[in-house]
């Protein structure tokens, strides 16, 4: 009856057994090999990551007699004492149960006193946050300036609950939460050393499960061994926790897309003999939506992800604009399965939704980003005699057809368009003009009125712009000259007043604006002419 569950069993005794949290363990064992020790550490992050058994490894390195690779070496006095709980330098404290005043004071009562067995006295404050604001201020000065041989480890859950005064007496830690795979990979350790069967499987949705907690996802693995009588199988996981396996969602995604409806239904006929949470299918459904679009724009990102072929699969099966709408309806009709008449018929309905929505033609591109319009800017309030015309679209000024033979302007307009350089290098790309190109060197005149423009770093990245375009090292000189200069952006101005003038002329030839400013004594508003 001595049984000790998993999550104290293969609690970590050192750093080197920590799992996913190398940028607290690096920083504290660098602090140990250059001995710069803070006197007050504060470990946050959430639940089962770590906190309190990191504060227990430091406490147990700062105080070993024999430090392997700044590591604790697990055999000294100092170190069996700690891990039986019978060191009497570590002052352990609940911060939740201990709120009041007069415990800070108690507690800080003893810390002029010398240690006992160790080097330094520590006082570990778990769930600090909980204490009471006089408490705090009880602990402030003794925080601040601690005798030597005293270390106060904190830890936290809700970091935003402990005053700036104290904060800014620690040194901050926060803990991440665990990756899936990170949990997954320690639960296979763990079953390995203890001899028990398993399936893969069912781990994965163990991992899942934890939510990012490995002291959660050990209390759940605890449960499924008791539950499967000594193994952890998929149907008693699925069971315990009254989920279905990922395989029903990976079947109903490939049908959906396969645009068949016959084999949607009977897969959840098939799985609603087994478990009817339809709500956990489309929770599910989402989550792998959600996985597949990442691998799609991302695919680095979800490289370690644990049904990583699944997701390769589906992803190539699915384009991204369905993708998007299947999680958007999926989304969107969570709400709808309390309404419907029962969940059943409709996560159906849900399905049908999503079939019949389904693009008719998809591509397997992502979306590229495209210019948002300018909106148009209110009109002003305008007399009673005004009238506003919604004419039909005029003809606009047509850009020059490409010729095979083009000029240097021309020449130096394609290639700016070709480089796709950004906002301030561009505008100093169409204030030049083209003067000579060649395999070696490339020369331009800059407009002296916007030589401002001109910068090293901007320099940089148009002659970087420009040895990518051409493929060769050449060397860019910009010359600015005080002589009239044909550039581009001249050009565009003046390809902008054109169009301007022939709207207005357009509008002020029109026989129907004619006829209302004649007989009506209607007026066009100044400045409200566009062209289309």
């Amino acid at each position: 009856m001595n049984y000790q569950v998993l999550a104290r069993k293969w609690r970590p005794h050192n750093f080197t057994e920590v799992v996913g949290q190398e940028h607290v363990v690096k920083s504290l064992i660098n602090a140990l090999q250059h001995s710069r020790l803070h006197h007050a550490y504060l470990f946050t992050g959430t639940r089962g990551v770590g906190k309190t058994t990191i504060a227990r490894i430091l406490a147990k390195a700062i105080n070993c007699e024999n430090l392997q690779d700044f590591n604790p070496c697990g055999i000294c006095p100092v170190c069996v004492a700690l891990d039986e709980g019978r060191f009497l330098d570590l002052i352990e404290v609940d911060g939740a149960s201990r709120t009041k005043v007069e415990d800070t004071r108690d507690l800080l009562d003893n810390v002029q006193y010398a240690p006992n067995q160790g080097r330094y006295k520590v006082y570990l404050i778990d769930e600090v946050h909980m204490l009471s604001g006089h408490s705090f201020n009880a602990l402030l000065k003794t925080l601040e300036e601690p005798p030597a041989h005293v270390k106060f480890l904190l830890a936290t859950t809700d970091p935003h609950k402990i005053p700036v005064t104290v904060l800014s007496r620690c040194l901050q830690f926060n803990l991440k939460r665990l990756q899936p795979t990170q949990v997954f990979s320690q639960m296979c350790f763990i079953l390995e050393q203890e001899q028990l069967d398993y399936e893969p499987a069912a781990l994965k949705i163990l991992a899942r499960a934890a939510d990012g907690s490995m002291r959660d996802g050990l209390s759940l693995l605890d449960q499924a061994i008791v539950f499967g009588n000594g193994k952890v199988t998929l149907q008693d996981v699925n069971s315990m926790l009254g989920t279905i396996a990922q395989q029903p969602i990976e079947r109903l995604l490939a049908a959906l897309a396969a645009s068949d409806a016959p084999l949607l239904f009977e897969i959840i006929h098939e799985t609603a003999d087994i478990q009817s949470d339809f709500k956990d299918m489309l929770q599910q459904m989402l989550q792998t939506l959600h996985r597949i679009a990442l691998f799609q724009y991302l695919p680095n990102l979800v490289a370690q992800d644990l049904d990583a072929e699944s997701l390769v699969s589906l992803a190539s099966a699915l384009p991204p604009e369905d993708v998007q709408l299947y999680y958007q309806i999926g989304l969107m009709g969570q709400k709808d399965l309390d309404l419907a008449p029962d969940p059943r018929s409709g996560f159906e309905m849900l399905l049908l939704r999503m079939l019949t929505f389904k693009p008719a033609t998809s591509s397997h591109q992502p979306p590229q980003k495209s210019v948002k319009a300018k909106p148009p800017a209110p009109s002003a309030p305008v007399s009673s005699n005004i009238v506003h015309l919604k004419l039909p679209p005029q003809p606009s000024v047509a850009a020059p057809a490409p010729i095979t033979n083009v000029g240097q302007g021309d020449r130096w307009m394609t290639m700016i368009a070709d480089m796709k350089l950004e906002s301030v290098t561009k505008q100093l790309a169409n204030n030049c003009q083209l003067d000579h190109l060649d395999e070696k060197s490339c020369v331009l005149l800059l407009d002296a009125a916007h030589q401002s423009l001109l910068t090293p770093a901007r320099l940089e990245r148009l002659q970087k712009a420009l040895q990518v375009l051409h493929g060769t090292a050449l060397k860019l000189t910009v010359t600015p000259v005080t002589t009239d200069v044909n550039t581009p952006a001249i050009q565009q101005a003046k390809q902008r007043e054109d169009q301007q003038q022939a709207a207005v002329e357009a509008i002020h030839s029109d026989e129907n604006v004619r006829t209302l400013t004649e007989h009506f004594d209607a007026q066009i508003i100044p400045g409200s002419i566009e062209p289309v």
